[in-house]
């Protein structure tokens, strides 16, 4: 087990464009805590947990008392040796004095979500905060002596220019920062910003705009010295950390280290099975106070494992290692993999560097066309 993440769901309000369960019941966060603690008893393990993750939803909604609780139930029920130990914040909630709270906690790495550095960008996506609120929020963390900052940024907004997102993305190189993700604005069925879409409400970007300005974040990033190690993310190398200060949580994901998924609608994986918790906070609460697991169960075949290894991996820098590939699946699949390369190499999609297969790194916007190609159905 290397991975732990905890997903607090409450939101002051819902952003238009996420996807992710959310709840504005703000009155219901201590018996959500406790329900987390009671799931956190039932589901100890001894395997040593490496990464701490708290997600959301929005977990700078929490009070620092609240925390304390749970990171004494982590203490109680798992052999938790954590390197990097994260929180989700709201730039408008990093108040100097609740970022002086944070730092007598564990935690060691913030992500902030800024999404944009353009005032009329944050409107339109119902955001908290305006762009001075998040470049202040980055310095009163790094003031008070957090290290490990990075931020979420969304392009491909409807009527975006190039102009806009180098402005965007020059306010971020100015603020130095070790880590950086920058994610494409997606219209998931169910959110406000789908139903806009369909009612015909928006200037949409279409894919050759949108594959422009993902170039420009690439060669602005790359430029200021950060490593593309991810489709949509980017850490800078330091002394200590010559490949860059790479999230190491999410590392794991892609590299298809197991992990635990705590809280209303957290996903888990072990390799051979995925599982998810029930999207609903008030039955997740009710079902742990009954003293059940509030999980749906799947169990991984092998062509669903080895989709899941694709998948995840030609999502890295790294790629697909062959003699990985090999020894998880055995030479026929591996044989079929390599005969599927050879075309995806001859378009310069797909490139071979010693034993990986990669994704060309000026090709990773047509990733999910690779892998739609490489998978087996």
């Amino acid at each position: 087990m290397s991975g732990l993440y905890i997903h607090i769901p409450f939101c002051a309000k819902r952003c238009i464009y996420c996807d992710f369960y959310s709840n504005t019941n703000l009155q219901r966060r201590d018996s959500y805590v406790s329900a987390l603690i009671r799931e956190m008893e039932l589901r100890s393990v001894a395997d040593p947990i490496r990464t701490i993750y708290f997600g959301g939803g929005t977990p700078s909604l929490l009070t620092a008392t609240q925390f304390r609780r749970l990171f004494d139930a982590i203490d109680k029920n798992f052999d938790a040796n954590s390197i990097e130990t994260t929180i989700e914040a709201n730039p408008d909630d990093l108040t100097s004095a609740y970022v002086d709270s944070l730092r007598l906690l564990p935690f060691n790495r913030i992500s902030i979500g800024v999404q944009s550095f353009d005032d009329d960008d944050l409107n339109f996506l119902k955001r908290r905060h305006s762009a001075q609120d998040a470049i202040n929020a980055v310095n009163r963390c790094r003031d008070a002596g957090f290290d490990n900052i990075s931020i979420d940024l969304i392009y491909g907004l409807p009527g975006q220019t190039p102009k806009r997102w180098l402005r965007n993305l020059e306010q971020a190189i100015a603020l130095d920062l070790p880590h950086l993700s920058a994610y494409n604005l997606s219209y998931e069925e169910g959110t406000a910003l789908y139903k806009i879409k369909e009612q015909g409400g928006l200037q949409l970007i279409d894919d050759e705009a949108n594959e422009i300005l993902y170039n420009i974040q690439r060669d602005e990033l790359t430029k200021a010295g950060y490593i593309h190690y991810e489709i949509s993310n980017f850490a800078k190398p330091t002394p200590e950390h010559p490949q860059g200060l790479v999230s190491q949580h999410n590392t794991s994901y892609w590299n298809g280290t197991h992990y635990i998924g705590l809280g209303a609608s957290a996903h888990s994986y072990n390799g051979l099975t995925r599982s998810w918790n029930i999207a609903s906070l008030e039955d997740y609460i009710q079902s742990l106070e009954k003293e059940q697991l509030p999980a749906e169960i799947e169990h991984l075949d092998e062509r669903m494992r080895y989709n899941d290894h694709l998948i995840t991996r030609l999502r890295t820098m790294q790629g697909v290692s062959i003699s990985e590939l090999r020894a998880s699946f055995g030479d026929v699949r591996t044989s079929r993999f390599l005969a599927k390369t050879e075309a995806l190499k001859y378009r310069k999609l797909l490139k071979m560097q010693g034993d990986n297969v990669k994704v060309s790194a000026e090709n990773w916007f047509l990733s999910d066309m690779v892998m739609r190609e490489m998978i087996d159905l």
